[in-house]
């Protein structure tokens, strides 16, 4: 399950638990004749079923939908009215549900701010009209339940975090893998198109890494293809981005770089490389193919298979090559 349907689920769920629960205490209120908590409860009732309403519309964008802020910034704002104009107790109980909904559908920070701000008038109202005991009970029980759902959200944001983190890093080198590639370099493709700067690309490849596997191991292949990323760390500028394939090979993508920047950069890299003393091996070489992006480049496969060829054609000179590869001119 996405994380986008996920969170629809969720705050579907939230809105129409709370939108039922709250018709029960209509119908409780109405059966009693006590109609100012009628009429409030009719109020929450249909900015609840809104938010439900609003989930679904926007079902495909829950990551960023800003609706939900305002929504609820009117559920806990007929809250607090509710609280200063009205002499009952019974209010603050259903402040506790508010809080959870808060913390449940928007982003923590959000979700906290606004609780917080509802339990401020919420204090002040039970220590003016109820027993200290039970005002203690209720503010009690409303900051254990916003520090309980606030811990319960925190943790999950850090393991769905974690979760990426490591589905888009390879966990030998530390770079990113090729599932989070293609992703990117179309995100730089239409900002690039937008603003009308320039885009390079360079795809690498260690020179002979199958027989540096067949001498020292899959052990060594894998040491050496790590220590090959820490020193493309160090000699990739701010912004660039850096990618681990398969069996040795790299790709860079490099913002706001034209043709020559881009030749000068695969340069260095070419002799940073040559010239560092590596363990294993000693020395080793690389291959460079690499690429700028023209006005006709408009998807990530593009730009890969040309960069791709390449970096065939500089193995197929020699090794310890640079090959630019222009593309077509629109």
């Amino acid at each position: 399950m996405t994380e986008t349907r996920l969170r629809t689920y969720t705050h579907f769920a939230g809105y129409l638990l709370a939108a039922l629960f709250i018709i029960g205490l209509a119908i409780q209120n109405l059966r009693y004749g006590f109609y100012e908590l009628f009429y409030l409860a009719t109020a929450l009732v249909i900015l609840t079923i809104a938010g439900a309403a609003y989930t679904l519309i926007w079902r495909r964008q829950q990551l960023r939908a800003p609706g939900h802020l305002v929504i609820l910034f009117a559920l806990n704002l007929a809250l607090t009215g509710a609280l200063i104009t009205m002499e009952r107790g019974d209010i603050s109980y259903w402040c506790l549900p508010a809080i959870l909904l808060n913390i449940l559908i928007l982003p923590l920070r959000q979700g906290v701010i606004l609780s917080v701000a509802l339990c401020v008038p919420m204090a002040f109202y039970v220590f003016r009209h109820q027993p200290l005991a039970e005002a203690l009970l209720i503010m009690a029980s409303a900051l254990l339940l916003l520090a309980t759902a606030g811990l319960c959200i925190w943790q999950y944001n850090h393991m769905a975090q974690s979760a990426e983190d490591l589905a888009i890093t390879d966990p030998i080198t530390g770079a990113h893998n090729a599932r989070f590639l293609d992703e990117t370099l179309q995100k730089e493709i239409s900002r690039a198109t937008v603003t009308g700067h320039s885009l390079s690309v360079i795809m690498l490849a260690v020179d002979y890494i199958d027989e540096i596997r067949d001498l020292h191991g899959e052990s060594g292949r894998q040491m050496l293809v790590h220590e090959v990323t820490q020193q493309l760390f160090e000699v990739t500028r701010a912004g660039d981005t850096l990618y681990t394939l398969d069996n040795g090979e790299f790709f860079l993508i490099l913002p706001f770089t034209p043709e020559e920047g881009v030749r000068v950069i695969a340069e260095r890299i070419r002799r940073t490389l040559g010239e560092h003393r590596w363990p294993i091996v000693g020395r080793l070489t690389v291959s460079l193919g690499c690429t700028t992006r023209t006005a006709t480049d408009t998807r990530s496969e593009i730009l890969r298979n040309r960069v791709r060829q390449a970096l065939t054609e500089a193995v197929r000179r020699g090794h310890d090559s640079i090959w630019y590869s222009h593309g077509a001119r629109g």
